[in-house]
């Protein structure tokens, strides 16, 4: 469902009008927080080169890396399903969770008892400043959706997620859903 005001835990898909926006095109991000004084978000649909082994190297597992962000992409983040096991986690909303202590995030994956559908890791953040995002939305750069999925989309395939969304959409964000990523490549 289609929203107009931004709330903690709702999707942000980028418009196809901002086709050529390195850090955002065909982006969908979620909402970890929003306030009067910023929004924090995680882009959920840009894998990167790495796992999370390449970049911590005491973390014998392959689980993919992605780009969350433009900010702070030297340090790592994650949201997850499984509060349970890793303390000192923040709720974002539908049984969606924020960081949390990354040692036992690092003994419960040697335990194998994290598993990748239950935990997602990302370099950098997207950050808005105050009123940055109500400036962004007014210029039709992003749609704001519910999350649906609610936990579940930790699982979401990041490979079709944007082109659903559009599909979703329907009328004239169909016809974007088999544009090519690059125009120029048309």
């Amino acid at each position: 469902m289609v929203t107009s005001k931004p709330k903690k835990g709702d999707l942000l898909i980028a418009e196809p009008a901002i086709i050529g926006d390195v850090s955002f095109n065909r982006s969908i991000v979620l909402l970890a927080d929003h306030t009067e004084e910023g929004s924090i978000g995680f882009i959920l649909n840009k894998p990167l080169e790495y796992t999370i082994n390449d970049l911590v190297p005491e973390v014998d597992a392959t689980f993919k890396v992605y780009n969350g962000g433009p900010v702070e992409q030297d340090n790592l983040y994650f949201i997850h399903k499984i509060p349970h096991l890793i303390p000192d986690s923040i709720e974002i909303s539908l049984g969606i969770f924020w960081g949390g202590d990354f040692s036992k995030v690092a003994e419960q994956i040697a335990n194998n008892t994290i598993k990748e559908n239950d935990i997602r890791f990302f370099l950098g953040y997207s950050g808005w400043d105050t009123n940055q995002l109500k400036e962004e939305l007014k210029a039709n750069s992003w749609v704001v959706t519910e999350n649906i999925y609610k936990k579940n989309i930790i699982e979401k395939d990041y490979e079709t997620f944007w082109k659903e969304k559009m599909l979703e959409f329907g009328g004239e964000y169909s016809i974007w859903s088999n544009a090519p990523e690059n125009p120029s490549f048309n």
